[in-house]
């Protein structure tokens, strides 16, 4: 009885190392979408692919892994963060981040997190605007926040215009007076995940100017979304 059993788990040692090997060898194709394996797009001029890590045992980075960080600050951010701001998935943002490689200037993708957490790695094809630079709160200023509209998201101010109009305007609750967002680029914003509210507070402040909620797309899920997904990131 003895010899029978060592033998019956030996069998079966044996049998789920060979498993274990096989499965090693014969590792899945991870897909983006069941017809979409990888997407090329351009970040700071050069050539990236867009794709999820192959490794079928990969687990998520550690500094996405926390789940209790305190609230405040770090709450849970609603689904729809205001009228008429989108809320959009992966799928949606690799497809703005891909036809902006593809040469349409009307779309910017915004990491709007601090420069270092961007520096630990972001999504392919944005850029950095922090939420600092757009936050009165934070100290940003009329003029800061104009000239960032005005220089990166294609919104103009109407001539001879001064910082005074638009605090006017603002407090009115009308900015038509002040800026034109005919051109106004098309924002997808994103921060570390739905529990960030970097980029919630930068939208906020867009609107709070005037800036058209259809021109601006929500990506919630963030950074901890994409690496959950084992999205490929850029530094």
């Amino acid at each position: 009885m003895k010899v029978t059993h060592t033998l019956a788990t030996s069998m079966l040692v044996a049998s789920l190392m060979m498993a274990a090997t096989v499965q090693a060898k014969d590792g899945k194709p991870v897909g983006i979408t069941p017809d979409l394996k990888e997407v090329t797009v351009k970040h700071n001029g050069k050539e990236v692919k867009i794709m999820r890590n192959q490794d079928n045992s990969n687990t998520v980075n550690p500094a996405f892994a926390k789940t209790s960080r305190p609230c405040p600050p770090f709450c849970i951010q609603p689904m729809k963060l205001a009228e008429g701001v989108e809320t959009i998935g992966e799928v949606e943002v690799i497809n703005y981040a891909k036809k902006m490689s593809d040469g349409d200037d009307s779309i910017l993708l915004v990491d709007s997190r601090t420069p270092d957490w961007v520096a630990k790695g972001t999504i392919p094809g944005s850029i950095n605007v922090s939420w600092v630079e757009l936050t009165p709160a934070k100290g940003a200023t009329t003029e800061g926040i104009t000239k960032v509209m005005t220089e990166k998201f294609g919104v103009k101010l109407k001539e001879g215009k001064t910082d005074v109009d638009v605090d006017e305007a603002i407090a009115d609750g009308d900015t038509s007076s002040v800026f034109d967002y005919s051109d106004a680029k098309t924002l997808v914003m994103f921060c570390n995940g739905m529990w960030c509210g970097q980029s919630p507070a930068s939208i906020k402040a867009l609107l709070k100017f005037g800036y058209p909620a259809e021109k601006i797309k929500y990506y919630r899920g963030g950074m901890q979304d994409w690496e959950i997904l084992g999205l490929s990131t850029a530094k």
